[in-house]
């Protein structure tokens, strides 16, 4: 399709306005493109449940493109960097140590609250003049073109949003689902997915402690699941405590104190005494990955091809991966004059990003899985993966790549340059 058509809606069609599906139409603000975002909650709601009060551990290559993208000017005042990041097996010998300065690079990452990068990436999809948001609406039905039709070439993706009280009909070149795990439009398409339900939740909650963070981010192992504490401004930290579903009403339950005093004796005394914790909020965990990412005039990005547990922080890290691959199989399309909605296209986004869901789901469920083991051979296994990631350069590098989000081939915004 050489011409732009001015008889659709939308170039490219964004349902989900989340972290990610915000990411996605930030990252196409500056393309001549017309950008549509359906979101069902008001972006400055206390109800959007994508900019709630959880922290999010942003790997050095989410920096970059939200850099790249021109985010992280407005986030920046409010990153908090990971120098370190210190990984251990509670009641073992194992231990890892990932440190900035031996890897050569400012910081192995940032941390910042979800709310307040909600905030930077509506205020700038706000002002760009391309993006419209529609909001709050809701998918009522979804229509894609069948690949083999004789008019696949002219025929748009259609999509009836219920929008302030009225139907509303939308056309687009290409749509791009980004609604979340549980995936409606996912759903709809009858696109099915590889499900584990890991029979855990995480317990999130702000903690102030008796001594300082120095930036240093703690990943432990132990016997009931692992637990993350990430540094914070203001001396707080961060923590995710995974913990058994029938554990998770009683965890919830417990009293300040008692629940200091119980995760205190998990974690240990690398903070010194811990000693407040705020407001506590519980996410069921499960394994999702979509069996399709792409069709014809469709694409899957985010939480929506793929939910991970959180144990090394990489599930947001790939979403914003898929956001910048995407971003750039759009772009060269549309300067090789070429319609950016055809299966072909996409189809290099979907094996371009097959190696890495497929890498870093795999990375994720087998941590979970080795270390919620007391199989003697497996303890011993992974204590001695661990001493060997700490001690041997070449295996270190490879470990604190992959935390950085830099393995693999990455697109131009994840390199710091422009699309």
């Amino acid at each position: 399709m050489p011409e732009k058509l001015d008889n659709v809606d939308f170039d490219v069609l964004v349902i989900g306005g989340g972290l990610i599906g915000a990411s996605f139409a930030c990252a196409m603000a500056d393309q001549n493109m017309r950008i549509g975002v359906v979101e069902a909650i008001p972006f400055k709601s206390a109800s959007q449940p994508s900019f709630d009060d959880r922290s999010i551990a942003l790997s050095l290559g989410s920096k970059r493109i939200f850099d790249a993208i021109n985010i992280w000017p407005l986030i920046q005042h409010v990153a908090t960097p990971i120098n370190k990041i210190h990984v251990s097996d509670r009641g073992h010998f194992g231990v890892t140590r990932l440190d900035c300065t031996e890897q050569g690079v400012e910081a192995l990452g940032y941390v910042v609250m979800s709310r307040a990068m909600g905030h930077a990436l509506g205020e700038y999809m706000s002002c760009s003049s391309n993006i419209e948001l529609i909001c709050p609406a809701q998918v009522v039905d979804i229509s894609l073109p069948q690949p083999f039709s004789q008019q696949q070439d002219g025929e748009m993706a259609q999509v009836t949003v219920m929008h302030q009280s009225s139907t509303r009909k939308i056309s687009a070149r290409l749509i791009v689902a980004a609604d979340g795990r549980d995936s409606l439009v996912r759903q709809s398409l009858g696109i099915k997915t590889t499900d584990w339900d890991y029979q855990q939740t995480a317990v999130i909650a702000n903690i102030t402690s008796q001594r300082s963070h120095h930036n240093v981010a703690y990943e432990r192992f132990t016997s009931s699941g692992p637990i993350a504490v990430l540094p914070l401004s203001e001396g707080r930290s961060s923590i995710v405590w995974t913990r058994a579903n029938t554990d998770v009403e009683g965890t919830m339950s417990l009293d300040n104190k008692t629940f200091i005093d119980v995760f205190q004796k998990l974690f240990g005394q690398r903070l010194g005494q811990l000693l407040h914790v705020g407001v506590r909020h519980a996410y069921p965990l499960r394994l999702v990955h979509a069996r399709e990412q792409v069709r014809l005039r469709f694409a899957l990005i985010g939480n929506a091809a793929h939910s991970l547990h959180p144990v090394a922080g990489q599930g947001f890290n790939l979403g914003l991966r898929d956001v910048a691959t995407l971003a750039e199989v759009i772009n060269d399309a549309q300067c090789a004059n070429y319609d950016i909605g055809q299966l072909d296209n996409l189809n290099r986004y979907a094996a371009w990003r097959k190696r890495d869901h497929l890498c870093v789901v795999a990375i994720t469920d087998g941590l979970v899985r080795l270390f919620s083991t007391d199989f003697l051979p497996f303890t011993v296994a992974r204590n001695v993966g661990l001493i060997a990631s700490d001690l041997l350069p070449p295996f270190k590098r490879l470990v604190s790549r992959q935390a950085m989000g830099l393995t693999g081939k990455l697109p131009r915004i994840a390199r710091g340059l422009n699309l």
